[in-house]
């Protein structure tokens, strides 16, 4: 087991370093000056030598990129990531005044979609080939075709323009609400975009649950539970157990999904998350708040499989056997 950890912590701390590099490497690989990607057109045109040198020195862009990787991964360990262009604050208190609200999305929907989809593929696999099935499994693929953002834009239609429900925009009231007030308009700003997530990933989370159940029905235990006289509750219960193995891992996986998918639902909702804040960071040209979130997304989802690889063992003692015999 532990000859797993080692191997499993070494190979993914390969995948964080190539991306870490990757991080690096890619806007210093577009065409043009640095500056011109750091500053609005208008304002790099007007600068005079002495003002861009200062700010290739500033953000240390005049140095060998071997000096600059290392400030780079220097910076990072001190939990430095420059400032930003067009706030004028540290990287790193703008990520930590957004991250949260993403957090509150994403968890929202992994735990929406989980749920749902579990639910309606364990039932879908208990009743395959009947009507109901085909009708869930339609209705499931049909809602996985549609492009997130016009998901959103659906569901801010009908349950914000017409009925009027829920509010249009934003994440918190901007008036004096505090305690359970201030909560309940967190929980109504959060519900629509928290739907659209959780819809987005519906489709890959029912195929799983569905496909997992129709095969654990199929061994052999529980031929023997039936013969034995077992109700259907019980067998359900036992072959829905073990089928939950690899939804728990598609759960994990769709972290990242689930992620990258927050930046087009908060930019529909106008959500202060981070998906947001890369959204207004491409519009001003913002790289070092650019970099520094896409350095926090592959983080997440290389964290996020970590988990999941280290956790599968815990849940399936067979994978357990194997790396005891290697």
């Amino acid at each position: 087991m532990s000859r797993h950890l080692l191997r499993t912590a070494a190979q993914y701390a390969a995948v964080l370093f190539a991306a870490l590099v990757l991080n690096f490497a890619l806007p210093r690989l577009a065409p043009g000056d640095a500056i011109d990607y750091l500053l609005p057109p208008e304002q790099a045109g007007a600068l005079t030598p002495a003002q861009r040198t200062a700010i290739l020195d500033q953000y240390g862009l005049d140095d060998p990129v071997s000096a600059q990787f290392g400030a780079y991964l220097s910076g990072i360990a001190r939990g430095d990531l420059l400032v930003s262009v067009r706030f004028g604050r540290p990287v790193t208190s703008l990520l930590a005044e957004r991250v949260g609200w993403t957090l509150l999305l994403v968890g929202g929907a992994l735990v929406l979609s989980t749920t749902v989809g579990a639910v309606l593929g364990f039932r879908s696999a208990w009743r395959r080939g009947t009507r109901s099935d085909t009708g869930t499994l339609s209705g499931v693929m049909f809602l996985d075709a549609l492009p997130p953002f016009f998901v959103a834009m659906v569901l801010l239609l009908v349950f914000s323009v017409q009925l009027g429900w829920f509010p249009t925009y934003g994440a918190v009231a901007t008036g004096d609400a505090t305690g359970l007030a201030w909560l309940g308009e967190v929980v109504k700003r959060a519900a629509l975009p928290i739907a659209t997530l959780g819809l987005a990933g519906l489709g890959p989370m029912y195929l799983i649950a569905r496909s997992a159940l129709v095969s654990e029905l199929q061994e052999d235990y529980v031929l023997t539970a039936e013969a034995k006289g077992l109700s259907d509750r019980q067998v359900r219960r036992h072959a829905a157990r073990n089928a939950l193995l690899p939804v728990s891992t598609v759960a994990l996986v769709g972290l990242g999904t689930l992620v990258g998918g927050a930046a087009v639902v908060e930019t529909v909702f106008s959500y202060p998350g981070l998906g947001r804040l890369i959204y207004e960071s491409v519009l001003a040209r913002d790289y070092p708040v650019l970099q520094g979130a896409f350095l926090l997304l592959i983080v997440t989802v290389v964290a996020a499989n970590l988990l999941n690889d280290l956790a599968y063992p815990l849940l399936d003692p067979r994978v357990r056997r194997r790396e005891r015999r290697r």
